[in-house]
């Protein structure tokens, strides 16, 4: 089996690229109510980023393992490769297999596209796997069809690299080249709320006070205007002077020109736009805290879809792009990389061992095996698999009963 070298038909001097990168509009993302950058959606969206926080972190606490197909069509751990260990405990002397992929899934949901620069050893297998800041990199591709990424390191200097010695990971995609984020395609959402976190600022800056007008019965001289403008502001304006009580003399006349937060159904709209965030990044609404609609059975329900809707179609997009960029054709017949997500579920105690228990009954686990999902150690014949009594072999029902 062929891991390295992979077949290269380019250099990292200069060449002129076929297709530049499609960047979409970075670093903002215009949309209707203004740009939006993740910086920007994450310092303004609670919601926003416990969807990214809780994507990343549970996929990243899920077992990522390298299988190899065995000769009778079953598999094994590939544990005694070197990629398994930088997957599974460290990727590089810095970081360990949780953190580099916790790193990769924000930069995928953040920004479209999670890169890591490989290390490989003289044998060209992958020793080390090293993140990459997604905005410091560019994707070119060449007249050959292949890919070259240029890194801008943030020390300074520019590093090139070759198609092979690049981890990229991306989302949808226009091109094929450079993948969009969740914040791309819903820029108008997530812009909304961005507007509306910044106006519940300004309303809270301002005492929660709409403008009016000040009126009296005698004109006022200048500096008296300013003097009641400044004694108002003092007395009403901020979070600390909210629901003071205001008391003017003179035949002074009070007169709103705004509506309130609750005339605009300004809170109603807010909840709106939190569904939104959660439903652009695929996360179900009690998950990440909205819980109006919540009931017991519904709770459950949701838990069971994140796994399945939400982070099962990003495990498989992540396990494509490290097939594609960490193991030759010849490597992929042979092995191949997946999440289990089945340890994600083990919080339903009940379920898990009422599957189990039918698992058992029909002859699909052993009691070992069910001890190895577990982490538990094996038994003594706990190997045994069992078949129920009512069960015969296709077609030799008749010729029992003719004997």
């Amino acid at each position: 089996m062929r891991l390295w070298p992979f077949p290269k038909a380019e250099t990292r001097a200069d060449e002129p690229p076929a297709v530049g990168p499609y960047l979409a509009g970075w670093p903002g993302y215009p949309g209707l109510y203004g740009a939006v950058t993740p910086d920007a959606l994450m310092s303004n969206s609670a919601v926003a980023v416990r969807c990214v926080n809780l994507r990343s972190e549970m996929l990243a606490s899920s077992g990522l393992f390298v299988f190899r197909r065995t000769a009778d069509g079953g598999r094994e751990r590939a544990d005694d490769l070197p990629l398994y260990s930088v997957l599974h405990d460290m990727a590089n002397p810095q970081a360990t297999g949780f953190e580099a992929r916790e790193f990769l899934i924000r930069s995928l949901d953040l920004h479209g596209n999670a890169y890591a620069r490989l290390e490989r050893d003289n044998r060209g297998q992958v020793i080390g796997l090293y993140p990459l800041e997604p905005a410091l990199v560019s994707v070119e591709r060449l007249a050959s069809g292949r890919l070259r990424y240029r890194h801008t390191d943030p020390r300074g200097g520019l590093a090139t690299y070759l198609q092979e010695e690049i981890l990229h990971i991306r989302g949808p995609s226009r091109d094929g080249i450079v993948g969009l984020s969740a914040i791309q395609y819903g820029r108008g959402a997530m812009a909304l709320r961005v507007s509306q976190a910044e106006t519940a600022q300004n309303l809270i800056a301002n005492g929660l006070r709409p403008s009016g007008v000040m009126s009296y019965d005698e004109r006022l001289t200048g500096d008296a205007r300013v003097k009641i403008r400044e004694a108002v502001a003092d007395r009403l304006q901020g979070a600390a002077n909210a629901g003071q009580l205001l008391i003017m003399d003179g035949g002074a006349k009070y007169t709103s020109l705004a509506w309130t937060a609750e005339d605009a159904e300004f809170l109603a709209s807010q909840k709106l736009s939190n569904e939104d965030v959660a439903r652009l990044f695929g996360v179900p609404p009690t998950s990440v805290g909205i819980t109006d609609k919540a009931t017991y059975s519904n709770t459950e329900q949701e838990a069971r879809a994140l796994v399945a809707n939400c982070l099962g179609p990003l495990a498989s997009r992540i396990e494509a792009a490290m097939m594609r960029c960490l193991l030759t054709d010849d490597a992929r017949r042979t092995l191949y990389i997946e999440h289990d997500l089945a340890a994600l579920l083990k919080g339903d105690v009940q379920a898990r061992f009422e599957a189990y228990r039918i698992g058992r009954e029909i002859g699909a686990l052993s009691p070992n095996d069910i001890r190895r999902r577990e982490n538990e150690s094996p038994i003594a014949g706990g190997d045994v698999y069992h078949q129920p009594a009512n069960w015969v072999a296709l077609g030799s029902a008749p010729e029992a009963a003719n004997g």
